[in-house]
């Protein structure tokens, strides 16, 4: 998967979870936690549907991967090869 169809795919999700989010907003070094304010469950939604989407599970040793946009994209761009 290239880094704009996971960008596409984190959008999506984030949209799913936070339905008036500004994601366009959302930079490569932004803590999507943090900057909508997603509680735990809000982030398991995430994680969930991360995995659905780049067809891989999605461990919780590799949730910090998933802290920043940048590092979001980069994660579900490289193991959604």
């Amino acid at each position: 998967m290239n880094t704009e169809l996971a960008r596409d795919l984190i959008v999506t999700a984030l949209l799913d979870i936070v339905p008036d989010a500004d994601t366009a907003a959302l930079t490569d070094s932004t803590d999507i936690r943090q900057a909508l304010e997603l509680d735990s469950l809000d982030f398991e939604q995430l994680v969930e549907a991360l995995s659905s989407g780049a067809h891989f599970r999605i461990d919780e040793t590799d949730y910090g991967r998933l802290r920043t946009m940048g590092s979001a994209v980069e994660f579900i761009a490289a193991r959604g090869e």
